[in-house]
């Protein structure tokens, strides 16, 4: 079971868009090989970053629209949104350092 929430085109706006503070959203699809190597890492920043971060999941063959629109032409696709805002990325799986780096820096700003 995934500490990370899944979310879908019509509660992204609510979720994530409307959220105040850090929510981090994973773009990926069951059959993505390097989304299944990232995704161990996330679910434990998830637990780590508990009330400090919004850890989400979004499945891109059933959710066409929100990927779309924030240009993820690659998976996995890891958006960081800050209020609302997009204001980073990682692309592609990355060591579990390199994500937590990233959620220490947008979670503490």
């Amino acid at each position: 079971m995934s500490n990370a929430a899944a979310v879908t085109d019509s509660e992204f706006e609510l979720e994530v868009e409307k959220h105040e503070g850090l929510a981090v959203v994973d773009f990926w699809a069951i059959w993505c090989g390097p989304c299944r190597v990232v995704a161990p890492a996330l679910d434990q920043l998830a637990l780590e970053f508990a009330g400090k971060a919004k850890v989400m999941k979004m499945d891109v063959d059933t959710n066409i629209k929100t990927p779309a629109r924030f240009m993820v032409r690659s998976i996995p696709a890891i958006l960081f949104f800050k209020d609302g805002k997009l204001v980073d990325q990682v692309i592609g799986a990355v060591p579990k350092s390199q994500l937590e780096s990233k959620f220490r820096q947008h979670a503490a700003a």
